[in-house]
């Protein structure tokens, strides 16, 4: 049974959850890929923590920062360091436990595992070698803000994530301009003490006008998201010092033609759609028929003045050649 759960005097509800965790397949010979909370200690999922006390190690980004959550959590299990100078070698040494017959779990400060943190290397390394990796999924903080500032849409794609951005100011606006014409909503992680120069490369990039939402120290007791222009972001951040403390994940929404709203650009997409339409229909009237007979068909078919349609077409003829 796992150790963890061992410990805990369990009511009947629990016993079946406990059963419900045994029956399910915790294979051995594996690396274990588990989120764990990106702020509140709460969020750890039961199949996360069954797991953490299940493996015969855990492999670390930082074995300081991840204490408290284990010891939060009542796991004992050992700790390895697997921070990103020592990817390799801890890839190695984790490959040799896995020869053994180890399970073994990698989790990195907060969230989830090589996501803009490391153990990208240390996965690939592993199934290099033969090993099965399973995941455990559980807290993001792109999702997380992506939630708290309502900007994902349906649209495709919904949104475009760019992790950490350079951190000197010419490389940072050459990587943001290469996503200028992308529609969709840009997520980006960022430290509190950048906070202000990334908000200004994007405002350079962007336009002061374009929304961002602004999400700081997510899930944890001072949680804050506020959504404002570009232009307002860095005035909102120097209005208190306390801004410029906690992790950041900044949202950039999609442009929207200015002024108008999203009706009025359903409107005017629509009516972009249409005249495309018409000068394709005009192209092939004209295709197989005079402009003035084609004028009849059109002037019949869209209940418009025969006159105003062999005007059309007369201009289109002018502009486009014919086929």
């Amino acid at each position: 049974m796992n150790p963890v759960l061992s410990m805990t005097k369990a009511p009947p509800a629990w016993e079946t959850l406990s059963a419900r965790f045994e029956q399910q397949h915790w294979p051995e010979a594996a690396l274990y890929v588990v989120a764990t909370p990106i702020g509140n200690l709460m969020d750890l999922s039961l199949r996360a923590w069954y797991a953490l006390g299940l493996v015969d190690a855990i492999a670390a980004e930082d074995t300081r920062s991840s204490r408290p959550l284990l010891q939060a959590w009542n796991i004992d299990t050992p700790l390895l360091a697997a921070h990103r100078h020592n990817e390799r070698e801890a890839g190695a040494a984790i490959i040799e436990r896995l020869a053994q017959g180890q399970r073994i779990a990698l989790i990195s400060d907060a969230g989830a595992p090589a996501i803009s943190d490391p153990g990208g290397r240390l996965v690939q390394d592993v199934r290099q070698a033969g090993y099965e990796v399973v995941v455990v999924p559980g807290p993001s903080a792109a999702i997380a803000a992506l939630m708290a500032s309502g900007a994902s849409t349906d649209q495709h794609p919904a949104f475009t994530f760019l992790g950490f951005l350079p951190n000197k100011q010419a490389a940072r606006q050459r990587a943001l301009r290469q996503w200028q014409s992308v529609e969709s909503s840009l997520v980006m992680f960022e430290a509190p003490h950048r906070i202000i120069s990334l908000l200004e490369d994007l405002s350079a990039v962007f336009g002061d006008q374009r929304q961002v939402s602004l999400c700081r120290e997510l899930t944890k007791r001072f949680e804050q998201t506020v959504t404002l222009s570009l232009q307002a972001s860095v005035p909102w951040v120097q209005a208190d010092h306390h801004r410029e403390k906690g992790e950041y994940v900044v949202v950039l929404h999609p442009s929207q033609a200015p002024g108008l709203s999203d009706d009025a650009q359903d409107g005017a997409q629509d009516e972009a759609w249409q005249s495309a339409q018409r000068l394709a229909w005009m192209g092939a009237l004209l295709s197989v028929l005079s402009t003035r007979d084609a004028a009849k068909v059109m002037a019949k078919a869209l209940s418009l003045p025969k006159d105003e349609c062999y005007a059309n077409l007369v201009s289109y003829a002018k502009t486009y050649s014919r086929p």
